[in-house]
């Protein structure tokens, strides 16, 4: 690799030191210079044009201004983007992939710690585990004797996951051990990856009707909008648990607090909502048959201290003539999350 190499790094500087680590920065000076985004806050349009001048690669996050027209005049040796978080939709235009301009991602990275969260989302719900916690706290020993919710075992139950992208493959590796019956609604996923996964494609109609725990990890589109309403609600069990760990407005938040106000289904978990902050009025909160969470189940802290890494890899395998491990493909684009 040429010393000749150039990186901007757009991140600012309170975020970069959350996401990254001294051992990955050290790599990424061993083959290139770095230029550091001046600026503890992100960066404008025409700042991202002016510093863009002569860099051949450009590490971005969230917040990170888009890849513009503009900017990308300005980019006469941009050969790739590395976004060191999830989706890359706000930040990258179609004249990035005209122009053959390679993105990566930290997508993987980030769908590990989302697998793991929803592993454990679930077993709280099949073992009330925060119901019994919060009864301890409470001094309340015979609360497992008084509670009127029934508890169930993950092992011999049937999942229905909803999208297979990153997030459900993880969590498909983390439920083969409970000897799971797994249901997969995904109209692009190949009959390879089925045979590799070990899953069962299926419809959303029989999926949903056959499932005992639901899991989202669908992206959001306008075909996926409210995907789950009133008659999803009632072709699931009356024992069945959702668990919505992807985009809040994948479902009718109206249908699905009528569903678990009636017991048409016995609970929810929910990370994301369709307005964040869920607004303070909202009638889930009073709801005793879901456990809501404040959209955190993508990263661990340890876990996003690994972001940088992830693009820096892919920059070094990049610049070396190898292929980077986390392309994002154009034409995948529109169902990643």
């Amino acid at each position: 690799m040429s010393g000749k190499i150039r990186v901007l790094v757009t991140i600012p500087r309170s975020l970069y030191g959350k996401i990254s680590r001294v051992e990955d920065e050290s790599k990424l000076r061993g083959f290139a210079e770095v230029v550091f985004n001046p600026y503890d806050r992100n960066l404008s349009e025409d700042e991202l044009a002016e510093l863009i001048v002569g860099v051949d690669g450009c590490i971005t996050s969230w917040g990170s201004p888009r890849f513009t027209e503009k900017v990308l005049e300005k980019a006469d040796r941009l050969k790739i983007i590395g976004h060191a978080a999830g989706s890359v939709k706000p930040y990258v235009t179609d004249e990035v992939f005209r122009r053959g301009i390679t993105v990566v991602n930290a997508a993987s990275a980030i769908g590990v710690g989302v697998a793991e969260f929803t592993l454990a989302m679930i077993l709280n719900c099949l073992r009330a585990i925060p119901q019994h916690i919060e009864a301890m706290r409470m001094r309340n020993w015979r609360f497992k004797e008084e509670r009127c919710v029934r508890t169930y075992d993950l092992r011999g139950k049937t999942v229905g996951l909803i999208g297979f992208g990153f997030v459900a493959r993880e969590l498909v590796k983390l439920l083969k051990p409970f000897d799971v019956r797994i249901l997969v609604y995904d109209p692009y996923i190949s009959d390879e990856d089925a045979v590799r996964y070990g899953i069962e494609r299926v419809d959303l109609d029989r999926l949903l009707s056959l499932s005992d725990i639901v899991s989202l990890h669908a992206a959001l589109t306008s075909e996926t909008y409210h995907m789950i309403g009133e008659r999803e609600f009632n072709l699931m069990k009356p024992n069945a648990i959702l668990i919505n760990t992807a985009r809040g407005a994948l479902i009718d938040e109206k249908a699905l607090i009528e569903a678990l106000k009636a017991r048409r289904i016995a609970w929810a978990a929910l990370d994301v909502f369709e307005e964040e902050p869920l607004p303070g009025d909202s009638p889930l909160y009073d709801l005793d048959n879901v456990f809501l969470t404040p959209h955190i189940a993508g990263l661990s802290d340890e876990r996003r201290s690994m972001l940088f890494g992830v693009v820096v890899e892919d920059f070094r395998r990049f610049f070396s003539g190898e292929k980077p491990l986390n392309v994002v493909e154009y034409s995948k684009l529109r169902f990643l999350a």
